[in-house]
């Protein structure tokens, strides 16, 4: 059974989240879809979730009077970046493939662009960037299928994250159990 601060929190959050990463998304869509490719973008987006994981562990530990396990942290993170994922998910899979279809295609074209362009800079062999582009265009990142498969990798670096804020934010005196 889990503990009601628990889900409570992890259930709130993880709606904050998803709707979180939706406007985002919403901004870079309306604003520039280069900036899909920007570095700063992803970095500003990792600060986001990284912000709200501790607000979150935080605040749970705190109505827990401080008594924050592993397990119970860790189920707390879990939780909310699961059902952000899911909120983000559903949000892309209509945004990218009812709403705006063409959007993919010209998001795909960038991130080429974009790629080539950072591999130049690299001095890469022409194959291994001819073979990059190949793999790119083969595959549709913002299908249906290919969104399922991003959540799937994202739920992986997910769990490594939450079981690494979990031993962070777990009590001193619970560190036995």
């Amino acid at each position: 059974m889990i503990n009601e601060t628990i889900k409570k929190n992890g259930v709130t959050f993880g709606v904050i989240t998803g709707i979180g990463s939706a406007l985002i998304t919403t901004l870079i869509y309306i604003i520039d879809l280069e900036l899909f490719t920007s570095w700063w973008v992803g970095l500003l987006s990792m600060a986001f979730y990284l912000i709200i994981a501790i607000v979150l562990l935080s605040k749970t530990k705190k109505e827990l009077n401080g008594i924050l396990n592993f397990k119970d942290a860790f189920t707390t993170y879990f939780i909310s970046a699961l059902i952000g994922i899911l909120i983000s998910l559903t949000f892309n899979i209509i945004l990218f493939n009812f709403i705006d279809p063409s959007a993919k295609d010209a998001i795909k074209e960038l991130t080429i662009k974009y790629m080539v362009k950072t591999m130049a800079k690299f001095n890469a062999p022409a194959s291994t960037v001819n073979e990059a582009i190949k793999n790119l265009q083969e595959n549709d990142q913002f299908s249906i299928m290919g969104l399922l498969k991003g959540s799937f990798t994202n739920i992986v670096f997910i769990t490594i994250f939450g079981l690494i804020m979990a031993a962070f934010f777990k009590s001193k005196s619970t560190s036995q159990e």
